[in-house]
């Protein structure tokens, strides 16, 4: 079959398989516990003027 030719099987069979749901997964959110830091100490013109230096480059 060449490129791009349509195989009317194959089409129905993605048809099939598209159309099945699957709801035996576990539908329940995971929990987990923890902390995040970060750095935010730069003001925005300071970070578009580091930005702009990037870009100049």
């Amino acid at each position: 079959m060449s490129m791009g030719a349509y195989d009317e099987a194959e089409h129905e069979r993605r048809e099939r398989k598209n159309s099945e749901v699957d709801a035996s997964f576990d539908d329940e959110r995971d929990e987990y516990e923890g902390s995040v830091e970060y750095e935010g100490g730069d003001s925005a013109e300071e970070l578009l003027d580091q930005f702009k230096e990037i870009q100049s480059n």
